[in-house]
């Protein structure tokens, strides 16, 4: 049986991670014109044990793209799919060892290429290890990935009862935690928590005002907090990283931020 760290490791890939394709196959302009007029169905997976997998899918239609968590049940042929035989050879995988190669299950190689370029897009943008210099476009990009990623990883390590994570969402009134550049709204991801459940979402909380929100004045400055390469109190001091809520606030959701990135390491 798999351990609680592979588990939740692969959870983090599979419902935070893998669904950035989505994002960067409609962000990337080469990569959307890749895509224009497709019509797909891809999909990873990862076997638990004999019987049961754990797998994520995209379905392209006319080029944009759905992610289902799941296995894919529809009547048409899957034209690709990355089958690991285990969810710790997934993980192996996905940390950047390729001799943990899964599976491949072909039907169209045309458009099997055409996954793994965004797959491989995916890739080399969260293995940058320092904010680019003087490219906006490709900073406010890694945020909006970074920011999806880790509110999908924080819900998803609740939902999948993560002692730390699921005790503090179930002693939690309905809050709204946010992330967000300033002056870049398309730039925003949120995690809605409540009596122990979650809920992650892309964009602005527009319900209500958020209950503690982590907001930065640029991009840049984003992502030295999100890279680990910027000094949080100085930062802080220097307000190109601005807490709207109380700052005890800031360091557990910070906790949380730190143990989704240690496990996509």
């Amino acid at each position: 049986m798999a351990s609680d760290e592979t588990r939740y490791t692969n959870k983090v890939f599979m419902a935070g991670a893998l669904p950035l394709m989505k994002t960067i196959a409609t962000d990337v302009p080469e990569l959307k014109k890749k895509f224009e007029g497709v019509n797909a169905i891809y999909q990873v997976s990862a076997k638990v044990n004999a019987e049961d997998k754990e797998a994520v899918h995209f379905i392209v239609e006319n080029g944009e793209w759905t992610v289902k968590l799941g296995e894919y049940l529809g009547q048409s042929k899957i034209d690709a799919e990355l089958a690991f035989s285990s969810m710790e050879k997934m993980n192996a995988f996905m940390k950047g060892d390729m001799t943990k190669l899964p599976k491949l299950n072909i039907k169209s190689f045309g458009k099997f290429i055409k996954f793994m370029m965004v797959l491989l897009k995916m890739s080399s943008l969260l293995s940058i290890s320092e904010p680019p210099e003087d490219d906006e476009e490709l900073s406010l990009l890694l945020c909006k990935l970074y920011f999806y990623l880790l509110s999908s990883g924080i819900s998803q390590l609740n939902k999948m009862g993560h002692p730390a994570v699921h005790d503090w969402a179930l002693k939690s009134p309905d809050r709204c935690y946010q992330w967000a550049v300033e002056g870049h709204p398309e730039c925003t991801a949120y995690m809605r928590v409540k009596a122990g459940k979650s809920r992650a979402g892309r964009g602005e909380y527009k319900r209500a005002k958020p209950f503690f929100c982590m907001k930065f004045d640029c991009a840049t400055s984003a992502l030295k907090i999100l890279l680990g390469t910027g000094d949080m109190f100085q930062m802080t001091a220097d307000k190109q990283l601005i807490m709207e809520g109380a700052p005890e606030f800031g360091v557990q959701i910070g906790d949380y931020m730190m143990l989704v990135g240690d496990l996509a390491k």
